[in-house]
C-alpha cells in the first residue's frame, strides 16, 4: 500500500503550524479597480503578516502577452441528452454571458446552475450562475490568489484549486486544493498537505471522497505534455489520510463511490481513458496502487473524462485522425461505441472539458462563443490583468514584443509571428491601432528612446538557425498619419545588417539612441553585437560584445545605459533548454550572472529557463519570463501553449526580492515596462468599442499528434 505514513503526516502538520500558513475568511464584497465587479475581502486569522505595499516595491506598468489567450472567447454551453444528438434535433443552451472567458464548469443541481471559472475580474476566479440570474455571482475565493481552477460545489461546500501559497523550493507548482463553506463564516481551508501539489479535483457521488491528480511533494521535472501525476483519494472529512490508488494519471472523475476514470497517454502514444475500481471504502482496500484498465481504444485521443452516474457512459473530449478540431463525444462503456455530440452542432469549433449533470440528462462544455452570439465580440488591444503588487499595473496586449514610444503614448507590437504579422502601432489607451508593416514576419521591437516615430525590429523568421536570413531594420513614419483616417501608415524601412550575415535579431536601442545591441549568428554561434543605430554595419559600425560556443539572446539596455541584460546558456552550452540572466557593460567588461532560482552553486540555478528580460524605469528591477513556478494546471486541458510553465517574475538587479507577477495556465512573456509611471487604467478602451474582431483562432496543443502507425 502506498500511503503517507502517520509520521510523515505529523511532520507535514507540524510544518504547516511552524510555517504559520494563513487561514482566510471571506466577508463583505468590495469594488475592484478593474471595474464594478464584486470581489471578496479577506481577513487573515493567523499571525502571518501579509505583504504590504512598500516604497521599495516596483512601480509602473508591465505590458506582456499570453500565447493565444486573447482569441479564446470561451463561454459555457449545455445540451439536453433527452434529445437525440445523432438526428441533429438537439440544440445548445449558453449558460454564461459572453463577458471575458468562462470555462471549467460543473453542474450544481438539475436546474442548470453551474459553478465555473471566469477571468472577468482580471484573473481566474470562481463564479455561480443559473437561469434568472442577471449576472454571475462571485463565490468566496482567496483574495490574494491570481489563480483559481476546477471548482465543485458539494454538500454546501466549495472545492477549488488555488495557487497563492509559495512552496519552500523553486520549480514546484503552487497549485493546491482548498475548500470553504458556502454558508456561515466561509473559512477557506487548505486540503493539500503543505508542500504537496494537487490538480483537477473531483468529488464522489455521496460527497464522501475526493480524488485529485497529485504531483506529490517532489520538484517539477520539466514535464508538461503529460504531467507525472498520480490519482490520489482521501475522505472529505480527513484530507490528510491520502491514498495513491493509481500511478500515472490525470483529470480524475468519479462514477459512484468506487470507480474512477482518468486520462493518460498510453504506451502506444494515444491519450486514452483508464478506469480503476475498488470497494465502497477505498481506504479499507489493501492492494493499492492497482493496475488500471484501459477503456477507450487506440486510434483516437481521449481527454478530460466526465463520468455519468449510471456507470454506463463517460463523456470525453476527442481528437481524431484526419480531424482538426477537439470535440465532445459520449462513450458507451457496455457497447464500446462513441456517440458524437458537438461535431454535429459546431464542426469547426474546438470544445473542451465536458461535465455531466447528476441526473445524467445534461452535458456541458466550453468553446469559443462564436462571432454572431451576444456578448463581447472584440478583443481589446490592451486588457487589464490583476497584479500582486499595489503600484505595479499589469496589461495583457493582443500581440507580442510590445515597446513604448518615448512619451508612453504609443506601443509597437507584432500581432502575429508569421507572415500575417508585421508591425502595428497602438495607442497606449487601447483606442486605436495602425499597421506599419504587413505581409512579412517581424518580431521584437525596440522604440528609439530619442525619436518618437522610429522603431527597430527583426525582419525574418523567428527562432531559426544561425544561417537563416533575419535582418535588423529601422522603421520610421510621419506623425501626421496618426491624425488621418488611414489604417495603414506609410513608413520607411532601412536594413541595418548585411543579408549574408545570417540570423540577426532581438534589437534593443541604447538610451541615447545611438546604438543597438542585438543577437547575431554570423560567427556560427548566437552571440551579442553592438551596432550603429543610424548607419548600421555598413561603415564598420559594428563590434562584438560576447563571444563563445553558446547562445546569448534577447538583450535589453538599462535606462541609464550602463548595463545590458540578456539570457544565455554560457554556464552550460550543451543544454539548450536552460537559460539564466547575465549582465554586461556596453564595453564588454564586468560580465556576471544573476541567480533567480537560488544562490550561486545550488543545483536549482542550473535548470532555470529565463527569457525576455526587461529593466524597470529606474533600472533597479528586472522583469522576465521564467519556469521557476512549474506548471499551474494540466496543459492538455487547454489550447496550445508552447511553454505553459512560462510566468512573469520581477527581481532586483542584485538578485534579491524575487516576486511572481502572473500565475495561470498560459505562456506569458515578452514583457515591457512603461517608463512613465503607472498607466491610467480608467482610460483604457475596453468592450466592443475598440480592438479587433474576436475570431476564436487558436491552436490545439501542437505536441499532440495523430501520426501513429
Amino acid at each position: 500500500m502506498k500511503m503517507i505514513r502517520q509520521a510523515n503526516l505529523r511532520h507535514l502538520l507540524c510544518k504547516q503550524v511552524n510555517n504559520r500558513r494563513p487561514v482566510y475568511l471571506s466577508s463583505h464584497p468590495v469594488t475592484s479597480l478593474l471595474g464594478s465587479r464584486r470581489l471578496f475581502k479577506a481577513v487573515i486569522l493567523d499571525t502571518l503578516t501579509p505583504t504590504m505595499p512598500s516604497s521599495m516595491d516596483p512601480k509602473g506598468t508591465v505590458v506582456f502577452t499570453s500565447v493565444g489567450r486573447s482569441q479564446y472567447g470561451f463561454d459555457i454551453f449545455t445540451v439536453n441528452l433527452n434529445q437525440t444528438p445523432i438526428t441533429g434535433s438537439t440544440s445548445e443552451h449558453r449558460l454564461t454571458d459572453g463577458i471575458s472567458i468562462n470555462y471549467n464548469a460543473q453542474f450544481v443541481n438539475e436546474d442548470q446552475s453551474i459553478v465555473f471559472i471566469s477571468e472577468r475580474s482580471g484573473c481566474p476566479r470562481t463564479y455561480l450562475t443559473r437561469r434568472g440570474l442577471s449576472k454571475p455571482e462571485q463565490l468566496p475565493s482567496v483574495p490574494d490568489s491570481l489563480f483559481h481552477d476546477r471548482p465543485i460545489i458539494k454538500s454546501h461546500h466549495l472545492y477549488f484549486i488555488s495557487a497563492h501559497e509559495q512552496p519552500d523550493k523553486p520549480f514546484q507548482s503552487w497549485s493546491a486544493l482548498y475548500s470553504t463553506e458556502l454558508h456561515g463564516k466561509r473559512k477557506i481551508i487548505r486540503l493539500s498537505p503543505y508542500g504537496v501539489v494537487d490538480y483537477s479535483p473531483t468529488i464522489s457521488k455521496s460527497g464522501t471522497f475526493v480524488a485529485i491528480a497529485s504531483y506529490g511533494s517532489r520538484p517539477w521535472e520539466g514535464d508538461f505534455h503529460e504531467l507525472k501525476t498520480d490519482i490520489v483519494v482521501f475522505p472529505t472529512s480527513d484530507p490528510n489520510n491520502r491514498l495513491v490508488v493509481c500511478e500515472r494519471g490525470g483529470w480524475p472523475t468519479w462514477s459512484g463511490d468506487s470507480t474512477i476514470f482518468f486520462h493518460r497517454q498510453a504506451d502506444d502514444g494515444w491519450w486514452s481513458i483508464f478506469r480503476v475500481q475498488f470497494p465502497e471504502n477505498p481506504l479499507e482496500f489493501s492492494e493499492f496502487p492497482v493496475l488500471p484498465l484501459r477503456i477507450t481504444p487506440p486510434g483516437l485521443h481521449c481527454f478530460t473524462p466526465a463520468a455519468f452516474n449510471d456507470g454506463k457512459r463517460i463523456a470525453v473530449a476527442t481528437r481524431r485522425r484526419g480531424k482538426c478540431y477537439r470535440h465532445i463525444e459520449i462513450f458507451d462503456l457496455e457497447r464500446k461505441v462513441f456517440h458524437p455530440v458537438t461535431e454535429l452542432l459546431n464542426p469547426a469549433f474546438h470544445h473542451y472539458n465536458p461535465f455531466v449533470s447528476s441526473d445524467s440528462e445534461s452535458l456541458g462544455y466550453h468553446r469559443f462563443r462564436g462571432k454572431s452570439i451576444e456578448g463581447e465580440s472584440r478583443v481589446p488591444h490592451l486588457e487589464p490583468v490583476a497584479s500582486p503588487i499595489k503600484d505595479l499595473g499589469m496589461l495583457r496586449i493582443n500581440g507580442s514584443f510590445p515597446s513604448f514610444s518615448p512619451d508612453g503614448s504609443l506601443l509597437a507590437l507584432n500581432p502575429a509571428l508569421d507572415e500575417n504579422g508585421g508591425i502595428k502601432v497602438v495607442k497606449s489607451d487601447g483606442s486605436k491601432r495602425w499597421t506599419l508593416i504587413k505581409g512579412r514576419v517581424a518580431f521584437c521591437n525596440s522604440w528609439s528612446p530619442t525619436e518618437k516615430y522610429m522603431i527597430y525590429s527583426s525582419l525574418g523568421p523567428i527562432f531559426e538557425s544561425t544561417k537563416s536570413t533575419v535582418q535588423i531594420a529601422r522603421v520610421t513614419f510621419e506623425p501626421s498619419y496618426l491624425n488621418s483616417d488611414l489604417q495603414e501608415i506609410p513608413c520607411d524601412v532601412k536594413i541595418l545588417t548585411r543579408e549574408d550575415t545570417g540570423n540577426n535579431a532581438f534589437p534593443s536601442c541604447s538610451p541615447d539612441g545611438k546604438s543597438l545591441v542585438f543577437r547575431s549568428g554570423r560567427s556560427g554561434h548566437k552571440n551579442l553585437y553592438i551596432l550603429d543605430a543610424v548607419h548600421g554595419e555598413f561603415n564598420d559600425g559594428i563590434r562584438k560584445l560576447t563571444d563563445g560556443p553558446w547562445i546569448d539572446t534577447m538583450p535589453t539596455w538599462s535606462p541609464n545605459g550602463d548595463l545590458i541584460a540578456f539570457s544565455s546558456n554560457m554556464h552550460n552550452p550543451n543544454n539548450v533548454d536552460a537559460f539564466s540572466i547575465y549582465v554586461i557593460k556596453p564595453d564588454g567588461s564586468d560580465l556576471r550572472r544573476l541567480y533567480a532560482a537560488g544562490p550561486k552553486g545550488s543545483s536549482d540555478v542550473d535548470i532555470e529557463r529565463i527569457n525576455h528580460v526587461c529593466f524597470s524605469p529606474n533600472g533597479e528591477w528586472l522583469v522576465f519570463a521564467a519556469n521557476i513556478g512549474g506548471v499551474t494546471a494540466e496543459p492538455v486541458s487547454f489550447p496550445n501553449q508552447f511553454q505553459p510553465y512560462g510566468d512573469l517574475f520581477v527581481m532586483r538587479l542584485d538578485g534579491s526580492g524575487l516576486r511572481r507577477l502572473t500565475c495561470d495556465g498560459y505562456e506569458n512573456g515578452t514583457p515591457t515596462w512603461h517608463f512613465g509611471g503607472e498607466l491610467d487604467m480608467r482610460r483604457l478602451c475596453l468592450g466592443n468599442d475598440a480592438g479587433v474582431e474576436l475570431s476564436g483562432e487558436f491552436d490545439e496543443p501542437l505536441w499532440i499528434t495523430c501520426d501513429f502507425n
